[in-house]
């Protein structure tokens, strides 16, 4: 059996600079590198050219979240159906912190049944992605 561990995730995004932004002064995330014009092959011949900052936190092995922005392409970016998900300690702060940020707040954080003494938040980044933010347990 092979295992597995999620190393990226990527998300499109309108505004890569403004996403940045968000991410990084709501979860203090490093970037920890920056791709500009890279020239992706396409199944059908054709290229694709993407620009991409990488998220993370410097020296941790973690999850990294990858922005992705394709400039030469009329993309629609609209994350309705997209989850990004962290663990915080303080999951009200992070909201507040979302709000601050002009996000749209879809559940403030809140105990959840799945989460026996934890808190479940739910907010929306720049593209409309949905940002969870899990507090395992309260103090």
């Amino acid at each position: 059996m092979t295992k597995a561990k999620l190393g990226f995730v990527g998300i499109g995004v309108k505004d890569i600079k403004k996403s940045t932004e968000f991410y990084q002064k709501i979860f203090n995330l490093d970037v920890i590198g920056t791709y500009d014009e890279v020239i992706l092959d396409n199944l059908d011949g054709t290229k694709s050219t993407v620009n991409e900052t990488v998220l993370g936190y410097e020296g941790e092995d973690v999850t990294l979240l990858i922005l992705m922005h394709w400039p030469h392409e009329d993309r629609k970016y609209d994350g309705d159906n997209t989850k990004v998900v962290f663990e915080v300690d303080d999951a009200t702060d992070v909201i507040n912190k979302i709000r601050e940020q002009g996000g749209k707040i879809d559940r403030e954080a809140i105990p959840h049944y799945t989460i026996e003494g934890g808190l479940v938040g739910l907010g929306r980044d720049p593209d409309n992605y949905v940002v969870e933010v899990v507090q395992w347990k309260v103090d």
